[in-house]
């Protein structure tokens, strides 16, 4: 079993890792994709490529030498990337909605409301967001003594898991991360609802056949996304602890710890045309290089 689950672990990082990097260079190499939608996608990949980093790689080496265990500053390291990065892709899908909307429903105003600086200003604010979210939560959840058991049940370094083994009341700092939640999830997902249904008002009065597929064919790629990243992490960080147990944590998390930057990618190359005709583009000039 041990093996069985290692090689589906090494088969869907070395994807994703892949998968990611490869997005991040087409966008880089072809001119036809630097505008702020790609731009933004690009950040996500990114992302992707450090999250699922910070947790992939010490479960590969637990489940191939059976190293579990993990010291207490490399546990606290552990949980402040996945939150910086995790909060910051929050953010971004948040600014990614906000992007299409203004296409969309903006697009005049467009090249003035998605300028390069405003893009730079927008990522910018979504990392320090996220590395504001991280230091707050990483800060006040070492703080606690954990003097009882030292096994987290858990594959990573999580803050419900580790509140778990806490020797001290938590109640207070639970209401805090809820809060957090509302902040980080709730607060995105509401803007993120809001942009698609002016979006859709905007498609549904479109004349052009050809308009509507291709903005909905846009959209739905992301909205995709946005469902596959929020739903999981909604489960794990606004439900109260009594709807959780140890397995069913373990299961979600893979879904965004593993699954999810896997298929951003896949996502967006498979819906996008101009993604998949820069990537036929990309592997016409190589395949042209090995018959020179």
């Amino acid at each position: 079993m041990h093996l069985f689950l290692f090689s589906m672990v090494v088969v869907i990082y070395t994807l994703s890792m892949a998968g990611n990097t490869a997005m991040v260079l087409l966008i880089w190499a072809d001119a036809r994709l630097h505008t702020p939608m790609y731009f933004l996608l690009s950040q996500l990949s990114f992302l992707d490529i450090f999250f699922t980093s910070v947790t992939v790689p010490k479960m590969i080496a637990g489940f191939l030498f059976g190293w579990i265990s993990i010291s207490f500053g490399g546990c606290g390291a552990q949980m402040f990337f996945f939150m910086f990065l995790g909060a910051t892709e929050c953010i971004l899908l948040a600014l990614m909605a906000y992007d299409r909307y203004v296409a969309i429903c903006n697009p005049l105003r467009y090249p003035l409301l998605m300028s390069r600086q405003t893009c730079l200003l927008l990522v910018a604010a979504s990392w320090l967001g996220g590395s504001l979210n991280a230091s707050i939560q990483t800060v006040l959840t070492l703080q606690f003594p954990y003097c009882g058991s030292q096994k987290i049940a858990h594959f990573f370094c999580e803050v419900p898991s580790l509140l778990r083994l806490a020797c001290a009341d938590t109640a207070a700092y639970e209401q805090v991360l809820f809060v957090t939640g509302v902040v980080v999830l709730l607060v995105p997902i509401a803007f993120i609802t809001t942009s698609y249904a002016l979006i859709l008002a905007a498609v549904l009065r479109m004349h052009s056949v050809e308009g509507r597929k291709k903005a909905l064919a846009t959209c739905s790629s992301h909205l995709a996304v946005v469902n596959l990243f929020y739903g999981p992490l909604v489960y794990t960080y606004m439900l109260p602890a009594s709807y959780h147990s140890p397995g069913q944590d373990d299961v979600v998390s893979v879904f965004y710890t593993v699954l999810t930057p896997m298929l951003n990618p896949v996502i967006y190359s498979l819906r996008n045309k101009e993604v998949t005709g820069a990537m036929k583009k990309v592997i016409g000039k190589c395949g042209v290089g090995r018959t020179v």
